[in-house]
């Protein structure tokens, strides 16, 4: 799989992604999109809601977040991590539950 790394700023927020050349398909740190959601800079903060809200959606029987994938994006630290990434159909259904609408 061949991946372009590359680096979205949105309202001072920085979001990790990659590009998947053979889908065609950008994928999204789901920590990052959060983090933005809520407005919350400290990414600990932001990792940890998005834990607790996964883990109310896969209560729920939440398809969205079966749909997230696991890659490695680069960290602030400058290494790589595995980091839950969705593309931009799943990230607009996890943006639309009311936990993430709420905040």
């Amino acid at each position: 799989m061949n991946k372009e790394h590359a680096l979205a700023v949105f309202e001072d927020f920085k979001i990790r992604r990659v590009y998947d050349e053979q889908a065609e398909t950008w994928y999204f740190s789901v920590v990052d999109i959060v983090a933005t959601l809520i407005q919350q800079p400290d990414f600990q903060t932001a990792r940890k809601y998005w834990n607790k809200l996964k883990e109310r959606l896969k209560k729920e029987g939440s398809q969205s977040v079966t749909k997230c994938n696991r890659l490695k994006l680069l960290a602030a630290d400058g290494k790589s991590y595995f980091t839950d990434v969705a593309d931009p159909e799943t990230l607009l259904r996890l943006v639309q539950t009311k936990d993430v609408a709420a905040a």
